[in-house]
């Protein structure tokens, strides 16, 4: 992740807080357990086998103060974890939660599914960042995701290095304002790319840049140069987002593009590229010198395979042990710090 982590603010959902949303063996375990009196301090590690970004840390501690903060016992709960952002290595401890088992047993499958889903996300972002470095990405993968996690995927894209996110809900989580142009639908209904462009520049709050989008009726260079010559010095950008049908956005039409603006003394406007991108296709993008400002990308992260995590108990009530296959007592990893639950 680029610059400081988001400071975000993740709301709790209550079908998660009732364990509603944890395989049923936890909510056996619990009632198994309660009816034979057994409530031991536990340790348990969090890890993966795989490397990556770590996301949803943030996340997964949002529950566990509001699980805390409702639960009773007089062990005092203790959390140690990586951060949103941090990289990650196999085997690698990201998170060590010691308690009561009775106050977060319940709990497992929603921590590792926040982290498992988050970190694809982020790592599959830091992929497509590494590739398109120094030129900035802009996530946009909501559409092809449930738009229950729409804003936990924008999130975690930003974790994973992208400039900004397409919808508001992630944007904030981010600390962000949402990054977008216009739907091909709006230059339809307007019937003209200008016409559309105008009435944007007139509506929109002047803060938000002026990025046109030029494939919807005209050759992308023709429709660039009529944007341009049309808001001025109010433009800010278009975006080249050509479908497959007629041959996708290509190194050449880039090449093009730029080239008939500045010829037409336009050399501030910036190009944007969107449809398809991924880590291959923009390295080949770069290696043919496209002069691109910037990646839209979409599908390349938001289809990311989860990253699997597993939980083991590696104590209880201070004595250490562990599934077969595993070392008994904790794993040591200096990088974990002690949260906060109280905030």
């Amino acid at each position: 992740m680029t610059g400081e982590r988001p400071s975000a603010q993740f709301p709790t959902a209550a079908d998660v807080l009732s364990g509603e949303t944890a395989d049923v063996y936890f909510d056996r375990a619990r009632t198994i357990l309660a009816a034979e009196g057994l409530d031991p301090v536990v340790t348990m590690e969090i890890f993966s086998r795989g490397s990556g970004v770590l996301c949803g840390a943030e996340e997964a501690i949002a529950y566990l103060r509001e699980i805390f903060a409702e639960a009773n016992g007089s062990a005092e709960p203790v959390v140690e974890s990586l951060h949103d952002g941090d990289r990650f290595e196999p085997k690698e401890v990201v998170m060590r939660i010691s308690a009561r088992y009775s106050a977060f047993g319940l709990y497992e499958t929603a921590i590792l599914g926040i982290l498992a889903s988050c970190s694809g996300w982020a790592t599959a972002a830091r992929r497509v960042v590494d590739a398109a470095d120094p030129i900035p990405v802009i996530g946009f993968g909501a559409r092809h995701v449930h738009p229950s996690v729409a804003d936990q995927m924008d999130y975690a894209s930003v974790v994973g290095g992208c400039i900004g996110a397409s919808t508001p809900a992630g944007a904030r989580l981010a600390g962000l304002a949402p990054t977008g142009t216009m739907p091909h639908a709006l230059v339809l209904i307007f019937g003209d790319t200008v016409r559309a462009a105008e009435a944007f520049d007139r509506h929109i709050d002047p803060e938000i840049p002026r990025v046109i989008l030029v494939d919807t009726f005209k050759d992308e260079a023709e429709e660039s140069l009529r944007v341009a010559d049309a808001l001025g010095d109010h433009l800010w950008g278009v975006r080249l987002d050509t479908p497959s049908e007629r041959g996708r956005v290509t190194p050449e039409l880039v090449r093009e593009v730029r080239a008939r603006l500045d010829l037409a003394g336009h050399r501030g406007v910036k190009i944007v590229v969107s449809g398809g991108f991924d880590a291959d296709r923009i390295a080949m993008f770069k290696e043919a010198g496209a002069p691109i400002d910037s990646f839209a990308v979409g599908s390349a992260i938001s289809k990311a395979s989860p990253i699997d995590f597993t939980g083991d108990l590696k104590e209880i009530d201070g004595r250490p042990v562990a599934k077969r296959g595993r070392i008994p007592g904790r794993t040591d990893n200096p990088r974990l710090e002690r949260i906060d639950l109280q905030r």
